[in-house]
């Protein structure tokens, strides 16, 4: 095994490309516990941390798993864990903890067939409202969708950057299709790359609070071990740490855990778009559907439709005003996704009215062609 941070190119399988990503980002703590579709990602890093100067440990469950990131985090190190999603209903209360202590850290998620536990060994994309809304509370949510090994490295990547960026644990939502499939995946030189490093403070120990914040609204750590006085909590807390129940703090707080995030939508937001110009119907997809519904386009396409292609990198913070941008102009919209009509809603509510059309499945396998083309139809005709 090679005692360095990889680059050239390679044929690599979509958890190992994760792996890589988090390696080339400067991860050195992983905290995991197998379960599949994600467990490569853990093998993988369980080879290659300790030659690296870095940290694997196995837990007794993903509870402890996701709790040893938070810890590791503030220790000073960038951290991560990979799970499916079972083990993300463990997670949930301690994402929560994550939130409110503002902690930089990566979750990915390679999602299965779900409920419960599922179909292990197949694939789905229903975990993705549950990056959003699964810990209790309002906060601010970052979630990215790789179609592509490649896209797992990149999107891994950017993850690790963004949860530096903004203070929060951030989800990678992948699946189990793009999870185990292998294709060439490109890794560039460690100086090519955009890696965004911790933030410590100017400030002298005696000056410094660790919730102390600016114009941007992220305050800024300061290292451990350098001689300045820290208190954080998953209660309500005041610039030094401290609980305050007040609700003057509370609603500071929360707040600014939401807006942090809703307002820097902007820098945080990645979508693809192709053939908007005169699209009156627009396909809106993520992840693996977004490739195995191509031949749907394309022979809708031949139909004399004329239809766009969004597709969502970046699902929460969801791009609601290019939504709304976008419906001003079309018939409609249609959701292919590998659930029942999850992000379907988040455009629905977008839309303005606008027709919303979905195309749930449950997972464990794909949409047929003609059931996609069908639905497009139905929209362009208004149907």
């Amino acid at each position: 095994m090679i005692k360095s941070r990889l680059h050239g190119e390679f044929f690599l399988q979509g958890d190992i490309a994760c792996a890589e990503g988090a390696i080339a980002a400067g991860c050195s703590f992983f905290g995991g516990y197998p379960i599949t579709p994600a467990s490569e990602i853990a093998e993988r890093m369980a080879l290659r941390l300790p030659l690296l100067d870095g940290v694997f440990v196995q837990f007794e469950d993903e509870i402890a798993s996701v709790t040893s990131i938070l810890g590791a985090s503030w220790a000073g190190v960038k951290s991560m864990t990979a799970t499916s999603g079972p083990g993300m209903s463990l997670m949930l209360e301690n994402i929560g903890l994550g939130m409110m202590m503002e902690t930089p850290c990566v979750i990915v998620n390679v999602q299965r067939g779900s409920p419960s536990t599922g179909l292990p060994t197949s694939w789905g994309q229903s975990d993705m409202m549950q990056a959003r809304w699964g810990s209790h509370g309002d906060y601010g949510s970052i979630s990215l969708c790789p179609k592509s090994p490649q896209e797992f490295f990149d999107l891994t990547i950017r993850a690790f950057n963004l949860s530096e960026k903004y203070r929060l644990p951030v989800f990678v939502m992948s699946d189990a299709l793009v999870g185990h499939m292998t294709e060439k995946v490109i890794i560039p030189p460690i100086d090519e790359l955009e890696i965004i490093n911790r933030k410590y403070t100017s400030k002298k120990p005696d000056d410094y609070l660790p919730y102390e914040y600016g114009e941007n609204m992220i305050p800024d750590f300061a290292k451990a071990g350098d001689g300045y006085r820290y208190h954080t909590t998953g209660l309500t807390h005041d610039a030094r740490g401290y609980p305050d129940m007040t609700e003057k703090c509370h609603i500071e707080l929360v707040n600014r855990l939401v807006n942090k995030i809703k307002l820097n939508a902007d820098d945080i937001i990645m979508i693809e778009e192709k053939d908007m110009e005169d699209a009156d119907v627009v396909l809106v997809t993520y992840g693996i559907t977004s490739r195995t519904i191509i031949p749907a386009v394309k022979k809708a396409a031949k139909k004399g439709i004329k239809i766009g292609f969004l597709r969502l990198i970046t699902v929460w913070p969801f791009p609601e005003e290019r939504i709304r941008e976008i419906a001003k102009n079309i018939s409609g919209f249609v959701v292919a996704e590998l659930n029942l009509g999850q992000i379907a809603l988040e455009v629905e509510r977008c839309a303005a009215g606008v027709t919303t059309k979905t195309l749930p499945h449950p997972g464990g396998g794909i949409h047929k062609i003609e059931d996609v083309v069908r639905v497009i139809e139905e929209v362009a005709h208004g149907k």
